[in-house]
């Protein structure tokens, strides 16, 4: 029995999850949706957001999934209760899973500015965790940098410095990547903090939450990618995509171009 999820990301962030979910298992047919016409989303507005997420849902409604993975931090924070009450199927997401894993006091979140202006890493961690500080880092062109086919490093590495510093400052003790773009440059990352900081990864989190709840026999965990149990469907710049898929991933596949807006 294969279970049919749905993810989607407004670009390649949802790869960390993808990845993460295909280094678990092999008995999943996955439909993986990037609103790449509309990459990002962590510079719109709460409203604009929200609207994003109705066409998401109705766009998945007739696939009949079995659990949907919200890739995309940005969502979660603004509009995860449209997701929940519009798609009847479990809905698996970053912030509330990663809020249960964060062990230390001093607590990091570099995230896009349409999250850290939620504040939801902050209200949902230091809500369940007690004597905890949440200190946000907003890093407005970060998600525009990862996307583009060919990586400027030395902007990124720029980016980085400039992002964490200011967390630095707080003495975090671990810090969240509260966008699924930013584990792509996990190494650059890495590379501007101190060592002794814990950097967190919340598809991780959000992976081991599904696989908890849809159980796997041994026989079924990863052994090797299965692309024909992927499909990759995005809003603009298919061929963009493709070379994006290669790079990322090495997956070659078919890339399908979908409309979400009803009135275009």
């Amino acid at each position: 029995m294969k279970f049919k999820i749905g993810i989607f990301d407004s670009g390649i962030g949802g790869f960390t999850i993808l990845s993460a979910l295909l280094k678990t298992r092999n008995d999943i047919e996955i439909l993986y949706l990037a609103d790449t016409k509309r990459v990002p989303y962590g510079n719109k507005d709460f409203d604009q957001i929200r609207a994003i997420a109705k066409e998401i849902c109705n766009w998945f409604k007739d696939k009949n999934l079995d659990a949907l993975l919200v890739a995309c931090n940005t969502t979660n924070a603004c509009a995860l209760d449209i997701l929940e009450n519009n798609l009847e199927v479990p809905c698996f997401e970053l912030i509330n899973s990663v809020s249960e894993i964060v062990t230390k006091k001093n607590i990091g979140v570099l995230a896009t500015p349409a999250t850290i202006k939620s504040s939801y890493y902050k209200k949902t961690i230091e809500s369940k965790r007690e004597n905890v500080k949440v200190f946000q880092q907003a890093c407005p062109e970060f998600v525009s940098e990862i996307e583009k086919t060919s990586l400027d490093l030395e902007k990124l590495n720029y980016l980085s410095e400039l992002y964490i510093k200011p967390l630095l400052k707080k003495n975090i003790e671990e810090i969240i990547l509260g966008c699924s773009h930013y584990p792509l440059i996990y190494n650059i990352l890495k590379n501007n903090m101190n060592s002794n900081i814990r950097i967190i990864d919340p598809s991780v989190a959000l992976v081991n939450k599904f696989n908890n709840s849809f159980f796997r026999t041994k026989n079924q965990c990863y052994e090797g990618i299965l692309q024909n149990n992927i499909k990759f469907f995005v809003t603009a710049r298919s061929e963009e995509f493709s070379k994006k898929v290669k790079y990322w991933l090495e997956i070659n596949k078919e890339i399908r171009l979908v409309n979400l807006r009803t009135n275009d």
